[in-house]
């Protein structure tokens, strides 16, 4: 979350494929092709690794005894005390200390989606990924079991938290609660919390049948709430969310959103129907070409395209075409390319936290590649087809970008190769650690170190901030908070494309 404080600133003939996608992958290689160097599968085990560490450093609540980051302390023990509930756990967005729940949600899908479709290649990483999980699951079951009818979707009060620069164990700023219900809806948090619950319920089917059918169970009950009482938790909270989490695209997408990872879990005819009988109201006949932590639609398209890819259902024929057209969109030369790219080759969308939009992308273009190539299937981009190999190519691009291989010759993943941030917009990481400096710094005895030209004195290993510009420059700077601040919700997509890439 932005967190500065107010001082700071058709089917044409095989040869003729052939023909096609390689001009495509032709396209897609040879413009950005002049800092071009590969990494290993070591590397990118070790860009895994550092990438689900990071998420140890964002943990909220009682430390366990395994936490490898150690300049972390215990934090917020008594969120939702006000309420009489227990909120403790969850993770911090970003640089900040809130616990805001729709990034925190979709954060949890995303983990669980990497888990689902590229678990098998995580190896001994498979136990961390899943405990990174589970430390949201688990904060996710209790906002949504605390209180009937109600799912607690924020705890902090955000003006005041960003006016100071403390470390998460200083917090001395009102740890306020929010939550939705029948009288102030929010489908649009309680869709994206359901979404999160059904796709963890998946992950731990296996290792933990109890915990995985909790959370399947919770998942359909938060949903109901999110489908029964409609209405954007945007209007419900107002400036509480907005503008750190506006829901923008409304809550229509959540609900497709939701259904199809409910309908994935529990294979339960009941949300295939509802998907069948309102998928053209919550935008299945709508192409979009962004997916973050507030529009699922290109992420729903993608999810659904798999039980058409895969299972042949033809009801879901429909999603397949939009997924096309998303695909499509981000390969560079194909007939529908829209998407924008810098010189050096990284996608661009927006100025702010632009890496969050990288990694997402990548992430559908390897999963759909993916669903593509088990059945020997490929993505119509007019009259190209476009092979599941070509997209593994243009994700790669992404992800190589994201580690180094890029103008600035620069790692934007804190930790990883030998020149990455230092400056990181980041509270607990650029205050020193409750173990180095034991007194209590207060709210504004923490800007001394906003302010500094120091670097950071907590390497936050594997944060991924906000990325280059458009003209790929970076400037290493706490207080260009667009660039320089890492946040879950880029994390937890790339979390999936590394461990492919470690696999291959």
């Amino acid at each position: 979350m932005i967190s500065h404080p107010t001082l700071a600133p058709s089917h044409p003939t095989k040869m003729v494929q052939l023909h096609l996608c390689a001009t495509l992958v032709i396209f897609l290689i040879l413009p950005f092709s002049s800092f071009t160097y590969a990494f290993t599968s070591q590397q990118y085990a070790d860009a895994l690794t550092k990438s689900i560490m990071f998420f140890e450093g964002q943990r909220s609540g009682k430390l366990p005894t395994n936490q490898r980051v150690k300049w972390r302390a215990d934090s917020a023990l008594h969120d939702g005390s006000s309420a009489n509930v227990d909120l403790v756990g969850g993770y911090y967005d970003a640089g900040d200390n809130v616990k805001f729940g729709l990034p925190m949600a979709f954060t949890t899908t995303m983990l669980a989606w990497s888990i689902i479709e590229f678990g098998d290649h995580m190896k001994s990483e498979l136990g961390n990924a899943k405990a990174a999980l589970r430390w949201s699951s688990d904060y996710l079951v209790k906002a949504a079991t605390a209180t009937p009818g109600t799912l607690y979707v924020q705890v902090g009060e955000p003006y005041s938290d960003h006016r100071c620069w403390e470390r998460p164990e200083d917090m001395d700023t009102p740890r306020n609660v929010y939550k939705v219900s029948a009288q102030n809806p929010g489908s649009d948090v309680a869709a994206e919390t359901a979404a999160a619950l059904a796709a963890a319920s998946i992950v731990f089917q296996g290792s933990d049948p109890s915990y995985s059918h909790k959370l399947l169970q919770t998942a359909k009950n938060v949903f109901d709430l999110a489908n029964k009482y409609r209405g954007s938790y945007s209007d419900s909270l107002g400036s509480v969310v907005c503008p750190f989490y506006c829901s923008y695209s409304g809550y229509n997408d959540e609900l497709l959103w939701g259904a199809a990872w409910i309908h994935r879990a529990s294979q339960d005819g009941s949300y295939m129907s509802y998907i069948q009988s309102n998928g053209h109201m919550l935008g299945s006949d709508d192409d979009d070409f962004s997916f973050s932590w507030d529009d699922k639609r290109a992420g729903t398209k993608v999810l659904l395209a798999k039980d058409f890819i895969e299972n042949k259902i033809d009801q879901f024929e429909l999603y397949k075409q939009h997924s096309d057209n998303y695909i499509c969109s981000l390969i560079p030369g194909a007939p529908n390319s829209q998407a924008r790219y810098t010189p050096g080759g990284l996608l661009y969308k927006q100025g702010e936290s632009n890496l969050q939009y990288v990694t997402t992308s990548s992430f559908l273009l390897l999963s759909y590649a993916k669903y593509l190539n088990a059945n020997g299937g490929h993505a119509s981009c007019g009259s190209a087809l476009v092979t599941s190999e070509t997209l593994i190519v243009q994700a790669k691009k992404q992800i190589d970008y994201i580690l180094g291989d890029n103008p600035m010759k620069m790692s934007y993943m804190v930790g990883f190769g030998d020149r990455y941030p230092t400056r990181v917009h980041h509270r607990g990481s650029s205050v020193p650690s409750v173990r180095n400096h034991p007194d209590r710094i207060s709210c504004d005895a923490g800007h001394q170190y906003f302010s500094s030209g120091s670097p950071n004195p907590n390497t936050h290993v594997g944060a991924i901030v906000g990325g280059p510009d458009s003209n790929d420059k970076y400037g290493d700077d706490r207080s260009n908070y667009s660039q320089s601040e890492p946040a879950t919700y880029i994390n937890a997509p790339f979390v999936g494309a590394a461990a492919f890439f470690s696999g291959h």
